[in-house]
């Protein structure tokens, strides 16, 4: 490979992982054409980006990141190897669990880096669709939030407007 296309190679990777903060890493070898459309299609449809990189390369980006996090992911940069590419944390688990339920093989993750923390190996799989992404996790405060309020306007229903039928509705449900 020539040295500018390289350079180029190595620019596109690094770009990649600076307007994705998550990606999987995970090996596709073996797919045949109707498989690897469908991988694609699939990937495309989820919003995620799929590539097939050289380990070399892209050991060499990471490398240049100096993290020591993203570090440990170069071990498993052995054989064939494509990035999976996401916005969401657990958006490419999710389809590998998916397409792995509907019988597919492959892809199989070799290791993962979302939400700033390395996984490695497949067994780490249900660990990364459990994941929550960022909105799900403010669904879940604004839940939390909003189940003293529930129980104050329940009691104020309830109490039929007296002050104190609310007193007392309010310390039926605290007891």
């Amino acid at each position: 490979m020539k040295k500018e296309l390289k350079d180029q190679v190595l620019e596109t990777i690094s770009a990649q992982l600076k307007q994705y903060p998550n990606f999987y890493i995970t090996d596709i070898a073996g797919l045949n054409a109707e498989d690897t459309s469908k991988l694609r299609r699939a990937c495309f449809e989820e919003g995620i980006k799929l590539t097939v990189v050289k380990n070399t390369l892209f050991r060499h980006v990471i490398k240049g990141m100096e993290n020591e996090e993203l570090n440990t992911l170069c071990d498993v940069l052995k054989g064939n190897s494509a990035i999976m590419y996401s916005e969401s944390p657990n958006a490419p688990a999710k389809l590998i669990k998916k397409l792995q339920k509907s019988g597919m093989e492959k892809p199989v993750l070799k290791g993962a880096y979302a939400q700033e923390c390395a996984f490695i190996g497949a067994d780490k799989l249900d660990e990364l669709v459990a994941i929550k992404s960022r909105e799900e996790l403010i669904g879940d405060i604004i839940g939390l939030l909003q189940s003293p309020m529930r129980n104050v306007i329940s009691a104020l229903e309830n109490a039929g407007g007296t002050v104190a039928g609310i007193v007392k509705a309010l310390e039926e449900k605290k007891a």
